[in-house]
């Protein structure tokens, strides 16, 4: 049996120093020989020592979101091992696909909604996108802050799921390596492997501001052949699900219509096909089912989030 009523103080003493200042260095030392030195790494490293040293309600909150920077981490990596080195790339193909499955009749040609929407573009209609397509990653993460604060099991349990949905995709990205619509768009069905992320239809949001908002955070990207699955349509099924499972009356419903919100952006702005959608819908599909399943059917793993979320009680 597990005492729910045992919690741990996570203390700075020698020995937890020598540990955060040797995970520090071995993560710098590493990066620097898969991706190479960026900034990031030093404000990664810095914002992780500032929590570690802050408090014990900061060192906690640094335990529990280890599973996001776990996620951050391999990502960038990802970059030293792209997919197209391991599995053909997908370009025509799906893009028939797609346009056999969803496309419309345009002027006389059938064309992808993708292709439709690029000839058919609003201006507010862009702005919604981009507004929408910018809560990727803030609504996961703030709300994943909110349930730290609120009730850290489900927190704990929120974040654990986050990073076996990430996995799910990546095996996804490394077993099904797609271009994105706007890669046929601008570069046709040749692959050229090496090329940098486009921000497509996000880039009538950055002119609008006159800003370079997508074009920044496209330059971070770790490889355009993963379109297949869209995890940018995965992370808000998960924050829907969490607040739909803790009663959030009005938290759910404002999810739902950013979690549509960020679907359509995705067609849209031509980074992803309706397929990729649905299979970034499958994913978190997948990911959550899996976790409650581990979670009812594997003591060992029970007990593990149970030691972990010790860790991090009030």
């Amino acid at each position: 049996m597990v005492d729910h009523n045992v919690r741990h103080d996570i203390t700075v003493n020698p020995r937890s120093v020598i540990v955060i200042s040797l995970i520090s260095l071995g993560y710098l030392v590493i990066s620097y020989f898969l991706v190479g030195f960026k900034s990031d790494q030093l404000i990664f490293i810095g914002l992780a020592n500032a929590l570690f040293y802050a408090s014990n309600v900061s060192r906690k909150f640094l335990i529990a979101y280890l599973t996001f920077a776990g996620y951050w981490i391999i990502f960038d990596y990802m970059k030293a091992f792209p997919n197209y080195n391991y599995a053909t790339v997908h370009i025509a193909g799906l893009y028939n696909t797609e346009k056999h499955l969803f496309g419309l009749h345009y002027h006389g040609q059938l064309i992808t909604l993708n292709e439709y929407f690029k000839l058919n573009s609003n201006t507010l209609v862009d702005v919604m996108s981009g507004l929408f397509y910018l809560c990727w990653i803030p609504v996961p993460f703030g709300f994943g802050v909110y349930l730290f604060f609120t009730n850290r099991r489900e927190c704990l349990l929120f974040t654990l799921t986050f990073v076996l949905l990430n996995f799910v995709g990546f095996i996804g990205y490394y077993t099904y390596p797609a271009a994105p619509p706007w890669y046929v768009q601008d570069y046709g069905f040749v692959f050229h492997p090496h090329m940098h992320e486009g921000i497509a239809g996000l880039a009538r949001f950055d002119a609008y501001f006159h800003a370079n908002i997508f074009g920044g955070l496209y330059t971070k990207g770790s490889n355009v052949f993963a379109a297949m699955p869209s995890l940018h349509s995965a992370y808000p099924i998960l924050v829907f699900y969490f607040a739909w499972k803790n009663k959030m009356r009005i938290a759910t419903p404002i999810f739902g219509v950013v979690m549509v919100g960020i679907w359509f952006a995705a067609v849209y702005t031509s980074h992803h096909y309706v397929l990729d959608v649905l299979a970034g819908i499958l994913c978190a599909i997948a990911g959550i089912a899996l976790f409650n399943l581990l979670l009812a059917r594997w003591a060992w793993f029970r007990r593990f989030v149970d030691k972990y979320e010790s860790f991090i009680r009030k």
